[in-house]
């Protein structure tokens, strides 16, 4: 603990967002950066606990306490290796983390400013890459061969500490190009697919082997490896079955999140094929993260207008959430930089029917509704409150979420990881799976 009287004296200071009126014609990221000297000052604010309910929060096990340190010292190198200990890719929970480890920060509970431990992280390792303190591995191989079925970020975490164990790895992936949720569904005004296509380079330099374009049937899985480790996500999107689904002008968001990411990436699409919500009234139904992408896109586009609706009840306000006191993460209304950007926000809302003319969605008609406890218990039950009315819509997004994947019996040298494991998560939870697997499969493979 570098100054201990830094949690006292200085503020937190957040680097913000770039200026709405700017952000909003281009997919650039968003978020700015500090300055090298602010950015440490920041970091001097660690109180080094006793009990560090950062470290305790993560699911990586990040050690903020011992980066904050090295990078409030200036030792930027050291800072990284601390941090990359735990974290395979900080380059993206650095841009992308909802910071559990920041609402468990004692600071939090007593000031409601906590340590800005995702931006540190970010600028940590934007300054390794800098400043090459980065270098390629090349592990002595084992004789052994693992598979890992998808590229996103179980799959990848994964791949990468198996490799550095020893093991061939082969990942096979069923899209263009690795990333998966971090390319296809994050957009790129929060993650530049650039900061991924670095990160893969270093994997294939230090061994790995990527197969694209490669959609593997799970109940024929490739032969001639030691181990598979089944990393395919959560590919089925919640669906609405209300009358008027089949209208054209209803997507998964997945749908335009995807597209819209590889338009930036130079693929093109037939006129017909394309989802744009230019000049269009847009509808997006799902209340959380990939929803609140869908208003950043649209926005983007040259949307008219952004509607969002969310069927659960509006999140208490403020930083204090009574059912789950710090340091849980608490469910609290967010509002993040797509919102600010202009949003109408509503809770409470039922679809009812999709309306249409000459079969294009032209709006959809909803109704409030309360939740009333249920006399026997579990889940609360919906009752209609006032009466139906229409959102004009011209585009309608579906962000409710993913189903879990269901799997075949597999043998017993085949792992299943992140969300095809525990269902729709966060990449950082995914990226703890992806390398608890790789423990798993070291385990099994050494005991034969």
């Amino acid at each position: 603990m570098g100054n201990p009287k830094a949690f006292l004296e200085i503020h937190r200071q957040e680097a913000g967002y770039r200026p709405i009126q700017d952000r909003i014609h281009d997919f650039s990221e968003v978020e700015q950066t500090l300055n090298s000297k602010d950015r440490r000052t920041q970091a001097s604010r660690c109180m080094d606990c006793g009990v560090p309910f950062c470290h305790w929060a993560c699911p990586l096990g990040n050690k903020p306490p011992e980066w904050n340190d090295a990078l409030y010292r200036g030792d930027w190198e050291l800072a990284y290796r601390l941090l990359n200990a735990t974290n395979p890719f900080p380059e993206f929970t650095g841009r992308v983390c909802p910071a559990l480890c920041e609402k468990a920060c004692v600071l939090n509970l007593t000031e409601h400013a906590p340590v800005t431990n995702r931006e540190d992280e970010a600028a940590i390792t934007e300054g390794a890459f800098r400043e090459n303190f980065i270098t390629i591995r090349h592990p002595e191989r084992n004789g052994k061969r693992v598979a890992v079925i998808g590229a996103g970020p179980a799959g990848l975490a994964a791949a990468n500490d198996l490799n550095l164990m020893g093991y061939e790895v082969t990942i096979f992936e069923k899209a263009e190009a690795a990333g998966g949720l971090l390319r296809y569904g994050i957009p790129n005004f929060k993650l530049n697919k650039a900061i991924i296509d670095r990160r893969m380079d270093i994997l294939v330099q230090e061994g790995i082997t990527f197969k694209y374009n490669a959609d593997i049937d799970l109940n024929a899985l490739p032969e001639g490896f030691d181990a598979i480790v089944i990393a395919t996500g959560t590919p089925t999107a919640r669906d609405l079955n209300a009358p008027g689904r089949e209208l054209k002008g209803v997507h998964f968001a997945l749908d335009l999140l995807a597209q819209q990411n590889r338009i930036l990436a130079g693929i093109e699409f037939a006129k017909d094929e394309r989802i744009t919500a230019k000049g269009k009234d847009v509808l997006v139904i799902g209340g959380g993260d990939t929803g609140s992408d869908c208003i950043g896109t649209a926005h983007r586009q040259g949307c008219k207008s952004v509607t969002q609706i969310e069927i659960m009840p509006k999140p208490v306000e403020g930083h204090i959430d009574p059912a789950n006191p710090w340091p849980n993460f608490p469910r609290t209304l967010k509002t993040t930089s797509s919102h600010e950007e202009g949003c109408t926000r509503r809770w409470n809302i039922n679809t009812l029917e999709f309306l249409g003319k000459d079969g294009k969605v032209t709006g959809v008609k909803v109704q409030e509704i309360e939740w009333q406890p249920n006399p026997a218990g579990g889940r609360p039950i919906m009752v209609e409150k006032g009466k139906p009315e229409i959102i004009k819509a011209e585009l309608v997004l579906l962000a409710m979420g993913f189903l879990k994947p269901e799997h075949p019996q597999y043998a017993d040298n085949v792992f299943v990881c992140g969300d095809a494991a525990s269902g729709a998560s966060l990449v950082v939870r995914a990226l703890a799976s992806g390398k608890q697997t790789a423990a798993k499969v070291d385990k099994y493979i050494r005991s034969l």
